[in-house]
C-alpha cells in the first residue's frame, strides 16, 4: 500500500541527491578548468582526454555518493534485511538495472521506482555536463589551433 510518508521520504532522499549532484557539478567545472589549464601544452587529444577523464571521475564520485544515500536510507528504514543488500538494492534501482531478484519490504516498495527516477534524472544531468565539457575543450583546442 502506498503511503504519503513513503512518497515524502523518497522525495527527500531525491532532494538530498540533487543537492549532492549540484555541489559536485560545481566541482566538475573547477576540476575541468584546472586540468585544462595545466594540460594545454599537451597534444590536443591528450589534453581533451585528461579533461574528460577528470570530469567523469568527479561525476562517478557523485553517483557513488548518491547510491550510498539510497543504501543508507534502505538500511535505516529496514527496506531490506541486511546492509549489504541495501547497497546492492540501491545500485540496482539507481541504475535502473532492475534484476528483480528480491523485493523490498512491502511498506517501502515505492522507493525503488523513485530511486530509479532519481538515477535517470541525475545520469541525464551528468551526460549533459560531459557533453558541455567536451564541447568547451574542443572549442578551446580549435581556437588554439586556428590562432
Amino acid at each position: 500500500m502506498i503511503t504519503d510518508s513513503e512518497i515524502l521520504i523518497g522525495v527527500l532522499i531525491t532532494l538530498v541527491n540533487i543537492a549532492i549532484h549540484a555541489v559536485l557539478m560545481t566541482e566538475v567545472t573547477w576540476v575541468a578548468r584546472r586540468i585544462s589549464a595545466a594540460s594545454q601544452h599537451l597534444y590536443a587529444r591528450a589534453h581533451a582526454a585528461l579533461v574528460m577523464m577528470a570530469t567523469v571521475t568527479v561525476l562517478l564520485s557523485a553517483h557513488l555518493a548518491e547510491v550510498a544515500v539510497w543504501a543508507v536510507a534502505y538500511g535505516t528504514l529496514g527496506v531490506v534485511e541486511h546492509w549489504r543488500d541495501a547497497a546492492y538494492f540501491a545500485f540496482v534501482n539507481y541504475t535502473t538495472l532492475g534484476y528483480g531478484d528480491f523485493l523490498p519490504a512491502s511498506d517501502w516498495r515505492l522507493l525503488g521506482p523513485i530511486a530509479a527516477m532519481n538515477g535517470v534524472l541525475l545520469f541525464g544531468w551528468s551526460t549533459a555536463v560531459i557533453y558541455d565539457v567536451l564541447r568547451s575543450v574542443v572549442d578551446v583546442i580549435g581556437s588554439k589551433q586556428q590562432g
